[in-house]
């Protein structure tokens, strides 16, 4: 379908340069077609836009064209609406990451904001996002932007949620299940990913939720009156949920170990472990874990001959994991 042509120059103006951002290369003849004009009116917008500091460069070949490079300046650009939000999201991040560069997205996004319509604005200043752990990983895209602004706003509103979740693993068979409930506090970015954390009335306790597993359900519950979570810090309350913990920020269980591997190599799998070198080839390792049984099996995955120092309890963990290993190992004749 062309687009309809427009009386003013400058929304012509506008809709040649989102077509210029959409692809590379566009036919003169196409561009005419899609605006509803003739080629050398074409011609002359492009040199509108060139004026306008947009580095539109004419295309040799048998069907001619146009393309907009990259220039040595950053002229005015074009957003659609869902890529106006994209962007206000990404900036939002990036002002809490930590990776240096808050100023300028903060001053980056209020740029944005300030010529954004009414209705996206709107969306836009609902949208607040907490950082937790984030640095050096990228934020999972499979989140959709309106369950983002959705779950922002109702933290912002102090709004009950409605909602299905969809746990890991293979769906469930069971049937439709009851719309869940929960208080949302805080929309977090934890390595990688979108969470919601709130308080759950039914269960009288706080739920951690992956966001991309949510389906909202509308309209939103009941306000209610805001809590803190246990210790007051966000960051630290995460991190302890995430260990195992239901209080301090500590893993419930730390054993150690001497592994017969150098330093180098046992580092880059130790993360929050204590790494100490007692040899060319041999290393003592301090970790914590959300059981016994997890830890056995992460000292086991180095392959390598293991002495446990200590306690009895990763002691008896690496015994039963020996018979789960010798059961699973008998061959069914």
């Amino acid at each position: 379908m062309p687009i309809a042509s427009s009386t003013a120059t400058s929304g012509r103006l506008l809709s040649l340069l989102s077509l210029l951002q959409a692809r590379r290369d566009w036919p003169g003849e196409q561009l005419a077609h899609r605006l509803g004009v003739s080629e050398r009116t074409v011609r002359r917008d492009v040199d509108r836009l060139r004026e306008l500091g947009y580095p539109v460069q004419a295309v040799r070949g048998p069907d001619g064209g146009y393309r907009l490079e990259a220039g040595s300046e950053l002229p005015p650009l074009l957003f659609d609406d869902e890529q106006a939000i994209a962007l206000a999201v990404a900036l939002r991040i990036a002002i809490v990451t930590g990776a240096g560069i808050e100023e300028a997205a903060a001053r980056a996004l209020a740029t944005v904001r300030q010529v954004l319509p009414s209705r996206l604005r709107q969306r836009v200043d609902v949208l607040a996002v907490t950082a937790v752990e984030s640095a050096g990983r990228g934020v999972d895209p499979q989140v959709d932007t309106d369950v983002l602004v959705a779950l922002s706003a109702a933290v912002r509103a102090g709004e009950e949620l409605r909602f299905d979740y969809r746990p890991p693993g293979p769906p469930d068979d069971a049937g439709p299940q009851p719309a869940r409930r929960v208080q949302p506090h805080h929309l977090v970015v934890r390595q990688g990913c979108w969470y919601l954390v709130g308080w759950a009335p039914e269960r009288g306790d706080w739920r951690i939720y992956r966001a991309d597993r949510m389906t909202l359900r509308v309209p939103n519950g009941p306000r209610f009156t805001p809590r803190q979570v246990p210790g007051g810090d966000i960051a630290t309350f995460l991190s302890a949920r995430f260990k195992g913990s239901a209080s301090a920020d500590e893993w419930p269980c730390r054993g150690e170990a001497i592994l017969e591997l150098p330093a180098a190599r046992v580092a880059p799998f130790a993360d929050d472990g204590l790494v100490e070198e007692l040899g060319p080839a041999r290393t003592r390792l301090l970790i914590g874990s959300w059981s016994w049984a997890a830890m056995a099996a992460t000292l086991a995955r180095f392959d390598t001959e293991i002495e446990v120092i200590g306690p009895p309890e990763l002691r008896d963990a690496f015994a039963e994991l020996s018979r789960r290993a010798g059961r699973a190992a008998r061959v069914v004749v």
